[in-house]
C-alpha cells in the first residue's frame, strides 16, 4: 500500500455514515460500554485510556470499561478484536499509531492480515506525544552520541525492549538505529509497560517510549532521557535534544493514542461519541491527568483526525518497507 493508497482509505473513513436517525431512536448507551486498550497497563495507550473512561462514563451515564487485550505483538490481537466487533457503539478502540503499521507488517511477512484500517472510524485523537530513547540511570551513555558510538563497536549487543514487533515503539528504535547507522538487538514485549519493567529490571538496556510512560521514572532517577524523536523539544523534557538535532534528519515519530469506533457505526451514535469526546477532552480532570504524567492533550476531532492519520500512516509505512523483514 502505498502513500497515495493510505490516503485514499482514509479518506473513504465514513466518520458519519447516512443513516436514518429514526432507526436509533432508543437513547445511546442503553448498557455499559467496553474500551479495548490493545496493550497491558503501563503504556500510552492506557494511559490515555482511563482518564477518558471515567470521563465519558460521567458524560454518557454509563460504565465504560478499559479491556486491556494485549497479545500478537504491537496491539495486533485488541485492534482485530475491535474490528470485528458489532458497530453498536458499545465497543471502542483506544489505539496507537502503530495502528496502520501492523497490516502492512502482515503483509511483508506473507502473514494472514488481522485487520484493516478501514474498518475503524476515528472518533477523537487524545495525545501525540513524541517517542523518547531511555536507558538506566546507570548506564555508561550520558548522551545520544555515547549511546551510538558504542554501539557502533559492539554492532547488535545493545539490547532494547518494545511494545511488539513492528509496533510503535519497535518502528522508533529501527528508525533511529538505521538513520544513526547502527545495529541494536531487539527484545519483544507484549506492551509498553512489560517492556518498561524490563529496562527498570535490567533485561534489556534502552526503550524507546512516552514522555508519560518515562517521566515517573526519570524523577525517581532511575532512567536518563537521551534524545527526543520529535520535531522539537517537549516542556516536560525541555534538556532532552531532538533526533534532528543531532543530525539524524529523517528520524521523527510520534507515539499518538486516539479513539476509534467500526466504520459502520450508525450516524447518530458517532456524533454522540464526538460530542462527548469534545467535553471529555476539556475536562479539567483529564487535563490534569495527562499534564501529571507529562502528556499533554493534542486533542482532535473526528475529521482532523482521520487526516492526521493518513498522513502519519502513510510516513510509518514508508518506515516500515525501509526497515524490511525484522524480528
Amino acid at each position: 500500500m502505498d502513500r497515495r493508497d493510505v490516503l485514499r482509505a482514509a479518506a473513504a473513513l465514513p466518520l458519519l455514515p447516512a443513516l436514518s436517525s429514526s432507526a436509533f431512536a432508543q437513547a445511546y448507551p442503553a448498557r455499559n460500554v467496553t474500551m479495548i486498550v490493545p496493550f497491558p497497563a503501563g503504556g500510552q495507550a492506557d494511559l490515555a485510556a482511563r482518564p477518558v473512561a471515567q470521563a465519558l462514563e460521567r458524560i454518557l451515564g454509563k460504565a465504560v470499561i478499559v479491556d486491556n487485550r494485549a497479545g500478537g505483538g504491537g496491539g495486533s490481537v485488541g485492534n482485530a478484536a475491535a474490528a470485528r466487533a458489532e458497530p453498536d457503539g458499545y465497543t471502542l478502540l483506544m489505539t496507537l499509531s502503530s495502528l496502520a503499521v501492523l497490516p502492512e507488517a502482515d503483509r511483508l511477512f506473507d502473514r494472514p492480515v488481522a485487520y484493516e484500517v478501514s474498518q475503524f472510524m476515528p472518533i477523537a485523537r487524545v495525545l501525540a506525544d513524541p517517542t523518547l530513547l531511555a536507558v538506566p540511570a546507570s548506564a555508561p551513555w550520558k548522551t545520544a552520541q555515547d549511546f551510538v558510538e558504542d554501539a557502533k563497536k559492539r554492532p547488535g549487543q545493545i539490547t532494547y525492549g518494545s511494545s511488539g514487533p513492528y509496533g510503535t515503539l519497535h518502528v522508533a528504535m529501527e528508525m533511529f538505529a538505521s538513520s544513526a547507522g547502527i545495529k541494536l538487538l531487539h527484545v519483544p514485549f507484549r506492551g509498553a509497560g512489560p517492556a518498561l519493567t524490563a529496562i527498570l529490571s535490567g533485561t534489556v538496556q534502552a526503550i524507546a517510549a512516552a514522555p508519560g510512560t518515562l517521566k515517573p521514572q526519570v524523577d525517581d532517577g532511575k532512567l536518563r532521557v537521551l534524545g527526543n524523536c520529535g520535531a522539537r523539544r517537549i516542556a516536560s523534557f525541555p534538556d532532552v535534544p531532538t533526533f534532528q538535532e543531532l543530525g539524524y534528519k529523517d528520524v521523527e515519530m510520534y507515539i499518538w493514542a486516539g479513539l476509534f469506533a467500526q466504520s459502520a457505526l450508525p450516524a447518530p451514535i458517532a456524533s454522540r461519541l464526538r460530542e462527548a469526546m469534545a467535553q471529555v477532552m476539556t475536562s479539567p480532570d483529564v487535563l490534569k491527568a495527562f499534564e501529571t504524567s507529562g502528556s499533554l492533550v493534542a486533542y482532535q476531532d473526528a475529521p482532523a483526525f482521520a487526516e492526521f492519520v493518513a498522513v502519519d500512516s502513510a510516513r510509518l509505512i514508508t518506515a516500515v518497507k525501509k526497515i524490511g523483514k525484522v524480528e
